[in-house]
């Protein structure tokens, strides 16, 4: 069910919002995982060409991690009293017209994710300058993080 019935409806509810409510806040989870001792960026692909970031946008007044932790959770927590996930969300790497955050997995996580998306292991060295491919913010990852160092630790 469509909300507005033309364009200038939608910005018209859009500017009502925007007057009541602020600028909306969004975050994104950085999702870095090993594959094949190389370090990886979960993605989720959204039909066969767009990938993004695990995360949106906050309510109003809610605070960055807990509305990141619910958006993980509502988007990749699997659906079952059992796995209920421990989201550890780590330091903010990035913030443009969105607050980008590393988030620490456990060795082991159960993902669940929805029937229209697929979620990607991307190596580093991929997303890399490739904006074409993964746009403007994606393709920055890795400049964000050369800045940490990053220890696996194998047992």
């Amino acid at each position: 069910m469509e909300k507005d019935t033309s364009v200038a409806d939608r910005l018209a509810r859009m500017k009502v919002n925007y007057m009541k409510e602020g600028m909306r806040t969004s975050v994104e989870a950085i999702l870095l995982v090993h594959e094949h001792n190389h370090p990886h960026i979960l993605l989720l692909q959204i039909g066969n060409t767009f990938c993004r970031l695990s995360g949106g946008r906050l309510k109003p007044g809610e605070m960055e991690i807990e509305g990141l932790k619910r958006k993980l959770t509502r988007k990749l927590g699997a659906n079952s009293p059992a796995l209920v996930p421990d989201w550890q969300i780590g330091e903010c790497v990035a913030i443009e017209c969105k607050k980008l955050f590393l988030v620490h997995l456990s060795e082991r996580e159960y993902f669940a994710v929805p029937k229209n998306l697929k979620l990607l292991a991307v190596p580093l060295f991929e997303l890399y300058d490739n904006v074409q491919r993964y746009g403007p913010v994606i393709s920055t990852i890795p400049q964000q993080l050369s800045r940490f160092q990053f220890n696996k630790i194998t047992t």
